[in-house]
């Protein structure tokens, strides 16, 4: 009878020592799976960030080249200006994400300039920083639309059953800086060549 007992009591330790090796490597296993994630949605923001960046050097010489064909559009070149450099003094994601808003507004009213400008519309220069804008807006999309792809799948990720106490454990939080269209570029400027 006592061996029994002793049997049984070896066979519950065992069998709670299991269950604790099982939620403990649940644990471990969610835990790796969330940093690496979170990596990736940082790497992805690192790509946007380097397209974001390309863009952005771009821009002065694109203003230089309309700026000898259009003096007093002061106000155009001074948006510009000022939302470049917002894009390039933003520290976190959701300061690049707004200032590129108001740099996307603000480059749709220079590129509308060359409407005025017949003679900036056939400029060798000007045609040429269009197209390697073009392909930068290009880039861009195509970063925002991983990096999203990333995010969410972080935030899926530390929101589902288990993963979420786990993720509130080990101080996962969800991320929003979602990058998403700005109002301005809701609406493509009409630019006639």
């Amino acid at each position: 009878m006592m061996r029994r007992g002793l049997w049984i009591a070896i066979g519950v330790v065992v069998v709670i020592f299991l269950v604790i090796l099982m939620v403990f490597g649940s644990y471990v296993s969610a835990k790796n799976q969330m940093v690496a994630k979170q990596e990736a949605v940082k790497s992805q923001w690192s790509q946007v960030d380097v397209v974001l960046q390309r863009r952005a050097d771009l821009i002065p010489n694109l203003v230089n080249t309309v700026k000898g064909y259009a003096t007093h559009e002061q106000k155009v070149f001074d948006d510009i200006a000022n939302a470049r450099a917002a894009l390039l003094n933003a520290r976190d994601p959701q300061g690049k994400i707004q200032a590129n808003g108001q740099l996307d507004g603000a480059l749709g009213r220079l590129l509308a300039l060359s409407e005025n400008y017949p003679n900036l519309k056939a400029d060798q220069n000007f045609l040429a920083l269009q197209s390697q804008l073009e392909g930068s807006e290009n880039r861009i999309a195509v970063e925002r639309r991983r990096y999203n792809e990333t995010l969410r799948d972080y935030n899926t990720f530390i929101r589902q059953f288990p993963n979420s106490i786990w993720a509130g454990m080990a101080g996962f939080q969800p991320n929003n800086a979602y990058f998403e269209a700005s109002e301005g570029s809701r609406t493509a400027p009409v630019v006639k060549f």
